[in-house]
């Protein structure tokens, strides 16, 4: 089946258009619905695009930088105020998908991909929306992500990280350096005694999760070998991980925790 390609200068026109054709897939980098197009996926006939230069807008917004849903996962790399995320850019894909692959798209890629919404999770990111979409968390999107695929992301606002060891994140994958994650951890340390640390892993779950148990174990605490240990044992509880091609669930039930505890005590 033939798929129609429509372009639009402004955002809001593009928005519309998308809302009025339940057929239709936003397109900016490509990289999940060229798949789609070459698998002869049926579930749509129409990709729209949008050339506003909005969608690759990265700014400074108070405490946040607000990054355009277009950017690409190089364009993150090179961005200074967006050093901490660099790291994981880097590991999504090889130079072609990275030139490609934008911050947006990765919002609603599929298991065992995601990375970028994994640290987006566990940084607490806000979703911009088009149109009259407005805004929502990063938690409430993923909560019910397929309610959203009718809508396009402007621009993900991200908290500014000034402490470098304030974030981490681990790929965990059987081929080094590009294969595909086993699982993946992201956290945001809070202060000491805050309860503000987040922790989120994709390929435990259908979406990018956070492990709410393992971060109300680290409460009012800090990052000892202890503490640590305890918020560990408890990193698969509410997980449902998948058994694929990369891992059973087994597998990954058994690695989660020990990743878990390197990560938190710096040790990957």
């Amino acid at each position: 089946m033939p798929v129609r390609v429509e372009t639009y200068a402004g955002l809001d026109e593009a928005a519309g258009a998308l809302a009025a054709n339940s057929a239709a897939r936003f397109f900016a980098g490509g990289t999940l619905l060229m798949r789609a197009i070459n698998e002869a996926n049926p579930s749509f006939d129409t990709l729209i695009r949008a050339t506003d230069p909005a969608l690759k807008e990265i700014r400074l917004e108070g405490d946040a930088i607000v990054v355009g849903a277009a950017c690409t996962m190089n364009e993150i790399m090179a961005h200074r105020e967006l050093a901490f995320l660099a790291p994981v850019a880097r590991g999504i894909g090889g130079p072609a998908v990275r030139s490609a692959a934008t911050i947006g798209g990765n919002l609603f890629a599929w298991s065992p991909f995601g990375e970028m919404t994994t640290a987006l999770l566990a940084l607490g990111a806000t979703i911009r929306f088009a149109g009259h979409g407005g805004q929502v968390a990063i938690d409430e999107f993923l909560s019910n992500r397929d309610r959203y695929r009718g809508q396009i992301v402007r621009s993900v606002s991200v908290p500014r990280i000034s402490d470098p060891s304030a974030f981490r994140f681990l790929k965990v994958t059987r081929v080094k350096p590009k294969g595909a994650a086993l699982i993946s951890i992201a956290v945001r340390i809070g202060r000491p005694g805050s309860g503000e640390t987040r922790i989120a892993f994709n390929n435990m779950n259908p979406v990018p999760t956070r492990a709410l148990a393992a971060e109300q174990a680290l409460q009012g605490g800090s990052l000892d070998e202890a503490s640590v240990s305890r918020a560990a044992s408890l990193a698969t509880d509410g997980m449902n991980p998948p058994t694929d091609a990369l891992a059973s669930d087994w597998y990954r039930r058994e690695v989660a925790p020990v990743h878990l505890k390197r990560v938190l005590l710096g040790r990957t």
